[in-house]
């Protein structure tokens, strides 16, 4: 497994977190002491407001957990991946494609979100 295939698999880890405590340390993991994440719904900045705004996310679908959808690909400091979204074990309800900016030690700089398909 890749660098960045180990940082897009502690990022899906991340957003399904419940424990706040643990999901903050994942996303210290992931994500630098500067990073921004932006889709069209939610935004975050640094670590604690990106991991406040995952428990956000988790609160508006509860019983639902992130899959990695495809990916991830990347080349020098760019990588794009897709998840979806889906109460376990069902279908997917939000399919989204990511772009990342890393820095130099592999992690999440800038974070935005496309939403794909969505209800």
């Amino acid at each position: 497994m890749s660098d960045t295939d180990t940082t897009v698999s502690k990022y899906i880890q991340m957003w399904n977190e419940s424990d706040p405590a643990r999901r903050r340390e994942l996303v210290a993991q992931v994500v630098t002491e500067d990073a921004s994440y932006l889709d069209p719904v939610i935004a975050g900045e640094g670590i604690d407001g990106i991991s406040e705004m995952i428990g956000g996310a988790q609160a508006q679908f509860p019983g639902h957990s992130f899959a990695l959808h495809s990916g991830p690909d990347g080349h020098h400091d760019r990588v794009r991946f897709s998840w979806s979204l889906a109460a376990n074990g069902g279908d997917p309800v939000v399919i989204g494609t990511d772009y990342v900016t890393l820095d130099g030690d592999g992690r999440m700089q800038a974070i935005t979100g496309f939403i794909d398909v969505a209800p």
